[in-house]
């Protein structure tokens, strides 16, 4: 079912050594993604597509005052073992959450949302440190540079802004998309930035200049997501178009398209830490694990609801390789990577959740949601007694 519809080639991946349900599994697939360490990291559509809410009642001023002084709020729970349990709430956003990152580092978490702002907080105690202000429409995502001294953030009012963390100050705005910017990640050398829009164009811009290298006519539905592989050499796009393609980045060629027979539109791409697998989101309630040098899909992880929202999903490495995935019906989904059996949810939010995190050091997780709920839960990794 699965086929390259174009010809190149990208990065190798393991060899195809069983069936599993209809599809090929790859031996082992666990280990191949883990055996080497991870890279520091025009068209109108329908609404309910989109990763955001766009419309929702405005917080009044009492409430928005009581929410970004909030404290965060710990939660003790009962585990059992090897589990993640819901360790703060952070209350701060007015808006739905549209996005949120770990630095590579690991000392802060970075938040987007609908109400314009950034929101950096203390990974440890998960208060909030800066406030980046300066956008003018919503923000759809956010992006750390590999030494987690700058984010570059993508917004609605059609542009890219790159931020020093440290100050809260904007260093530079990217212009040139003619559409909502809905997707942005940088380069693991952090000297390039992709950002996928509306406009269903990627941009490859220069960090030190702010100018546009390259323009790829990427897609013929807007970008739902971009990600660099871990030496920056490819960079993966997914659509609503129901594609997945693997772009060079030196010349802007595309290598590989990647698709389904059924074409489901895709909420979310990301390379594996060695970039041999990719994982692919969808609107059909399904996360495909993709060899990157077959073209096949390997595996299939279901199970969570992902119908209407781009949903972000992730890898976990730690002491067991996961896949995490938000969820439309209000939890968390952990899957065994390799036997792709749901091993924990979490439950906790009150509305869809959009965004996922993993710490680098795999234990622990943040996730947000969108309204009414606006909150980032962090969970921690129960240590075995």
């Amino acid at each position: 079912k699965m086929a390259d519809v174009s010809s190149g080639t990208a990065a190798g991946g393991e060899a195809t050594a069983m069936a599993e349900d209809g599809v090929a599994a790859v031996t082992p697939v666990s280990e191949s993604i883990a055996s080497e360490p991870p890279a520091e990291e025009a068209a109108e559509v329908h609404p309910e597509k989109r990763r955001r809410v766009d419309e929702p009642a405005a917080a009044a001023p009492a409430e928005a005052a009581a929410a970004a002084a909030a404290e965060p709020e710990p939660i003790e729970s009962k585990p059992s073992r090897g589990e993640f349990v819901l360790k703060y709430t952070l209350k701060g956003h007015t808006r739905a959450v549209s996005a949120i990152k770990y630095s590579p580092n690991g000392e802060w978490l970075a938040s987007s949302s609908s109400d314009k702002l950034v929101k950096i907080w203390n990974a440890q105690d998960g208060k909030v440190e800066l406030s980046l202000e300066g956008h003018e429409q919503g923000i759809s995502d956010l992006a750390w540079s590999c030494d987690s001294k700058y984010i570059a953030t993508a917004s609605d009012d059609n542009t890219v802004k790159i931020w020093d963390a440290a100050m809260g100050r904007c260093l530079k705005t990217l212009k040139g998309h003619t559409n909502h910017v809905f997707c942005v990640n940088f380069n693991p050398q952090s000297n390039l930035i992709a950002s996928g829009s509306f406009d269903e164009s990627i941009r490859i811009w220069d960090v030190k200049t702010g100018k546009c290298l390259k323009i790829l006519p990427a897609h013929s539905d807007p970008v739902s997501s971009v990600h660099f592989n871990r030496d920056g050499t490819l960079i993966v796009s997914g659509s609503y178009d129901g594609l997945c393609r693997i772009w060079e980045t030196s010349t802007g060629s595309c290598l590989k398209t990647l698709i389904d027979d059924d074409n489901p539109p895709i909420s979310h791409v990301q390379f594996s830490p060695n970039g041999r697998f990719i994982l692919a989101a969808t609107l059909d309630n399904v996360i495909r694990l993709w060899n990157c040098g077959s073209s096949k899909c390997t595996k299939l992880y279901r199970g969570h609801k992902n119908e209407k929202y781009c949903v972000a999903s992730n890898f976990l490495v730690g002491d067991r390789l996961c896949v995490v995935s938000g969820s439309e019906d209000q939890l968390v989904y952990l899957w065994d990577l390799q036997s792709k059996e749901i091993i924990q949810k979490l439950a906790g939010h009150e509305a869809p959740v959009i965004g996922i995190s993993c710490h680098p050091s795999g234990k622990f997780i943040a996730s947000c949601a969108i309204d009414p709920d606006r909150t980032i839960k962090i969970w921690k990794l129960k240590e075995p007694s």
